[in-house]
């Protein structure tokens, strides 16, 4: 029985599914830049009646206007890291807690494989979705931001920075999201959780931005890898990336050991 190229065809419809939708809401969403945020559009003006708050809520900045290709692009990538956090919660809470919920767990660890093989090859299995669905989204952001750019300046560093961002984004949440399932006795429901995983760190990081805390930057990710902070500041933040790589490290360590040590259910 190989582990990895099982899992791999368990979540290809998945992966498919959720690559193909984010790829096609990004391409849709700047397709409206020539219309909605090209300079003359007076989409600058009707944001500027809004008061500072709502906007800074919504990951918005005065230093990147909206009338600007890079302003757009921060605004509607920033939407997308909502689904990109849950699709990273999902396969971080799904991959140790399918067998117990499936109640298949006593059948694969009657087999010949440690579990440390289990863990590693379930881990390889997400990371090559998530580096395949990145390849996919890498293109599509930058030929859409080609596409859609009404002529306006674009700064490709500060695309590539992040996008580059998004590994490191979504490892966050499948370590959380493993971390959490096997301190868990049972996850009923995968999706709930990672719903409230990642509603839960977005509307954290979207109310620190707001009342100015800054304290987000530094737990959240969606604070972490702000896109409109990214291209602003022309880099992510050093100190967020090395806090992020500590808690992704942590988690994944810390769910390798507690697996280690759980009594897997079973019929």
């Amino acid at each position: 029985m190989n582990v990895f190229y099982f899992e791999l065809k368990r979540i290809r419809r998945s992966l498919i599914t959720w690559s193909l939708s984010l790829s096609g809401f990004l391409i849709f969403y700047l397709s409206f830049f020539p219309f909605m945020g090209a300079p003359g559009s007076g989409f600058d003006q009707i944001m500027a009646d809004f008061p500072p708050e709502f906007t800074a809520f919504f990951g918005m900045s005065p230093e990147l206007p909206m009338s600007s290709v890079m302003g757009y692009f921060a605004l509607t990538f920033g939407i997308v890291q909502i689904p990109l956090a849950i699709q990273a919660s999902n396969y971080g809470f799904h991959i140790l807690s399918v067998e117990e919920r499936e109640l298949t767990a006593d059948f694969l660890l009657s087999k010949p494989i440690k579990r440390s093989t289990i863990l590693i090859s379930k881990f390889a299995a997400i990371m090559i979705s998530l580096t395949a669905a990145n390849i996919l989204l890498w293109i599509f952001s930058l030929l859409s931001i080609s596409i859609f750019n009404a002529g306006t300046d674009v700064f490709y560093d500060g695309v590539i920075m992040v996008l580059l961002s998004t590994i490191f984004f979504q490892l966050y949440f499948v370590g959380v999201g493993m971390l959490i399932s096997v301190l868990l006795k049972k996850i009923p429901s995968v999706l709930s959780f990672s719903m409230a995983l990642s509603l839960g760190t977005y509307m954290a990081s979207s109310l620190d931005t707001m009342m100015s805390l800054q304290i987000m930057k530094y737990i959240s990710p969606f604070s972490m890898f702000s896109p409109t902070n990214i291209i602003i500041d022309h880099g992510i933040n050093m100190l967020s990336l090395f806090i992020c790589i500590i808690i992704i490290i942590a988690t994944i360590f810390g769910s390798y050991f507690f697996y280690q040590k759980r009594n897997i259910a079973s019929l």
